[in-house]
This record gives structure tokens, C-alpha cells and sequence, in this order.
């Protein structure tokens, strides 16, 4: 009888904080409309307008970035011409990489699925062998290692995977949001709550460039199949 009873009171509490929930909805689409009603002609035109001119330039933002080769992960063939790309964009990702490096593709299946999300950025990828005086300028010496550049400028590096949790099976979305702590791409969830499994085990500290443990050889890789 007992356990009966606390059911039952659960359960009025419970839709007690549904009705709750439903009137402060009801509330609250009651109060758009009255604003609506209020209006006059001449405001609800103002309103569309001011709407169709944000719908307008929305579209002439996303083909500007179109047409200056966002929306796709491509190669560029030179160090020359990664000067002239960041030149042109706002925030730039650049994957230095080798074709040897198997962390290197497992980096570009991730880079292909966020450069077609994140038109806001460019994504590029450039053979190290073909860049030597732009990776002694960067002090690029661990691969894979994504440049990220905002306003011409190198403003982060995420070398290897040490803060993608230090794994080759971290998700597009761990990509996504380290990027989005450098403000190289508009991140849409919560900064402050990485999407690891356990922050425990994979911890939040990026491992900066300079910090870094550099072998003696030319590239070092950070995969272990290299």
C-alpha cells in the first residue's frame, strides 16, 4: 500500500511540473502573438524586411566563402600558395601532412566532414616535403600538425593527437570542438565541456608546440605505425 501510494504522489508531482511547463509555454507564445496583434502594417514590414536583408546577406556571405574555395578539404600544391590562401580568408585551417603518416589520413576523414559544416573556414592540407622553408618558419617538426590561422596569422597548432584525447579513435566532433577553443570555427556547444567519454582519463591541457618532446629526426611522426 505504501509503495502505491509513493507512486501515485510521484506521479501527481510529476504532472503537476508538466502543466507547470506546458502553461509557461502557452504564456509565452500568447505574449508573441498579443506583440504581433499590436503591430501595424508598417512595422510587420519593417520586420520582414529586416529579416529578408539578414536572409540576403547570409546567402552573399556563404558564396563569397564559396568562391574563395571554403566548403571543401583541399591540397594545395605549394608553400607559396598557402600565403596567398590565408591572405584571402578570415580563419584558416591548414593540415601539414606526409603520405606515409597514418595519422595524417585519419586527421583528413575528420577535416573533410567539418569543412563541408563549417563554411566559415577554410580547410587545407599541404605536403611537408614540399613546404621546408614554411615548416622551419612554423617550427613544424611533429606530423601530423594543424596550423590554424585567423587574420593572416598563426594563432594556435594542434600537434598530433594529445589534445584529442590521445587516441586514433577520438571523434569528428573532439576535432570540432578544439577547434572551436581557438575560434577558428563557430563552435555551437559548450566550450567548457569537452565531448570526451571521460575527462578523466583524457584530460583538457593542449599540448603547445614549444612544450612539445621533438626526436631528431627531420619530421617526427606522433603515429606509432610510422
Amino acid at each position: 500500500m505504501e509503495a502505491n501510494a509513493s507512486v501515485e504522489m510521484f506521479s501527481k508531482v510529476l504532472e503537476n511540473q508538466l502543466l507547470q511547463t506546458t502553461k509557461q509555454v502557452e504564456e509565452q507564445l500568447d505574449s508573441e502573438i498579443q506583440k504581433l496583434d499590436q503591430m501595424d502594417e508598417d512595422e510587420l514590414e519593417r520586420l520582414k524586411e529586416k529579416r529578408l536583408e539578414a536572409l540576403r546577406k547570409a546567402q552573399q556571405q556563404k558564396q563569397e566563402w564559396l568562391s574563395k574555395g571554403h566548403g571543401e578539404y583541399r591540397e594545395i600544391p605549394s608553400e607559396r600558395d598557402f600565403f596567398q590562401e590565408v591572405k584571402e580568408s578570415k580563419k584558416v585551417v591548414c593540415h601539414f601532412y606526409r603520405d606515409s603518416t597514418l595519422r595524417c589520413q585519419i586527421l583528413d576523414r575528420h577535416l573533410v566532414i567539418l569543412s563541408k559544416k563549417h563554411l566559415e573556414t577554410k580547410f587545407l592540407k599541404l605536403n611537408v616535403e614540399k613546404a621546408p622553408f614554411l615548416c622551419e618558419r612554423l617550427h613544424i617538426k611533429v606530423i601530423p600538425t594543424l596550423a590554424l590561422v585567423k587574420d593572416g596569422k598563426t594563432q594556435d597548432f594542434i600537434v598530433g593527437f594529445s589534445d584529442l584525447g590521445n587516441t586514433d579513435d577520438f571523434t569528428t566532433e573532439t576535432l570540432e570542438w578544439r577547434l572551436g577553443c581557438s575560434d577558428i570555427l563557430n563552435y555551437s556547444g559548450n566550450l567548457m565541456e569537452p565531448p570526451f567519454q571521460s575527462q578523466r582519463k583524457f584530460g583538457t591541457n593542449f599540448t603547445k608546440l614549444e612544450k612539445k618532446t621533438i626526436r631528431g629526426k627531420k619530421y617526427d611522426s606522433d603515429s606509432d605505425d610510422d
